[in-house]
């Protein structure tokens, strides 16, 4: 059976892998190619100066971002690429659970928002105030975020 000439050309490029989307939950208002960087005051625990920023591979993740973030604003969910390494984010992996199921990461280096999500179900009411009033016994206890 003879090829025709695109199916030879396909076959001479190999394999193209797909492209990892990531996600960063917020209430900031960005724009499509802000950078999203370290040093600005954290969403989470202290409210220190951020050491990391973070972004992850899972939509809910990404909800759960926004929906606990400080601030005002309107929750967002932005597709952002990385600008270089990115590692797990050690409050969601190692002991607590481990082959980071979440997906989620964190980096020093920026995230280039390239869109955003517009259309997004966020949890019930009642999940959230259980999150929220959980992290609040956390800081309580003295348990503090590994990032800060």
């Amino acid at each position: 059976m003879e090829q025709s000439e695109d199916e030879n050309k396909s076959k001479d490029r190999g394999a193209t892998p797909f492209t990892q989307t990531y996600f960063h939950g917020t209430k900031v208002d960005l724009k499509v190619g802000d950078l999203i960087e370290v040093g600005f005051n954290s969403n989470y625990g202290q409210r220190k100066n951020a050491k990391y920023i973070f972004l992850t591979a899972t939509l809910d993740a990404a909800i759960w971002g926004a929906e606990l973030a400080s601030g005002e604003g309107r929750e967002r969910i932005y597709l952002v690429e990385p600008t270089g390494p990115i590692e797990d984010d050690p409050d969601l992996t190692d002991k607590k659970f481990p082959g980071n199921p979440t997906k989620s990461y964190r980096s020093v280096h920026p995230f280039r928002v390239v869109g955003e999500v517009i259309n997004w179900q966020g949890h019930a009411t009642e999940q959230v105030k259980a999150m929220k009033d959980h992290l609040e016994r956390l800081k309580e206890q003295g348990i503090d975020s590994l990032n800060d």
